[in-house]
């Protein structure tokens, strides 16, 4: 199903912020729609925060690979409001994108800048349309790239969906040289929600501690709520 991500931010909001939380977590009243939108794969998102507990990281690359017809469909999950923050503060000559999905920022990003894309499921549609960049099928939380490899590292609505979050920030921080940017959902943890999300940050304040619990310390930083988002970037001392 496509929708536009601005018209699904709206949705998101209506649920997470006016609907009582004994209707907004009640199995019966979010079974309906769950079944209306995923059909035969609802249970993947009913039960997804149940199994949580006891998944492996193969486990759940299977539950995204399974799931990834059924998902809403868009040609990006970032905000007008993210994107334009987003090139408007990339540094340097060479640019990594971890967890690049549809590429739509690859594209933007190619012709000023050497790009390289990783992503556990590298579709190669992505591969074919951007000749320029250099594509590479991986975890986030094991970058195959030597510290400092690029002047900027750039992963968006990519770390709410790894088990290890933290082995992740650490792989983008290791392999940044002068700016990290990130964004991620400002969404609260429900039990039922319409994606496969394993981490929440309602506030930015939640991220903002999150960031703090690193070997690898910022020079300076920035963290600003935009439409629905939380957009984070900082820059080390070269």
């Amino acid at each position: 199903m496509k929708l536009n991500r601005n018209y699904t931010y709206v949705i998101s909001y209506i649920l997470d912020n006016l609907m009582p939380t004994v209707i907004r977590d009640s199995k019966w009243f979010m079974w309906i729609p769950f079944k209306l939108l995923f059909g035969k794969k609802a249970h993947y998102f009913f039960d997804f925060k149940t199994i949580l507990g006891n998944i492996t990281q193969e486990e759940l690359l299977n539950i995204y690979r399974e799931t990834s017809d059924v998902h809403l469909s868009r040609e990006t999950d970032l905000n007008k409001g993210c994107e334009e923050k987003i090139l408007k503060e990339v540094e340097g000559k060479t640019v990594l994108e971890v967890g690049f999905g549809t590429g739509y920022l690859i594209k933007k990003i190619e012709k000023k800048y050497k790009v390289t894309g990783v992503d556990f499921n590298v579709d190669e549609m992505v591969t074919f349309s951007n000749p320029e960049t250099k594509i590479i099928e991986c975890s986030a939380t094991d970058l195959p790239f030597e510290d400092n490899s690029f002047d900027t590292v750039i992963c968006t609505h990519t770390l709410e969906h790894i088990l290890n979050i933290n082995d992740a920030v650490n792989e983008l921080k290791r392999v940044c040289k002068q700016k990290l940017i990130i964004v991620v959902p400002m969404q609260r943890p429900y039990k039922y929600t319409f994606d496969l999300h394993i981490h929440f940050f309602p506030y930015k304040s939640l991220f903002e501690n999150f960031m703090r619990n690193f070997e690898k310390k910022p020079e300076r930083k920035y963290i600003e709520p935009i439409q629905g988002d939380i957009y984070y970037h900082e820059e080390y001392q070269n």
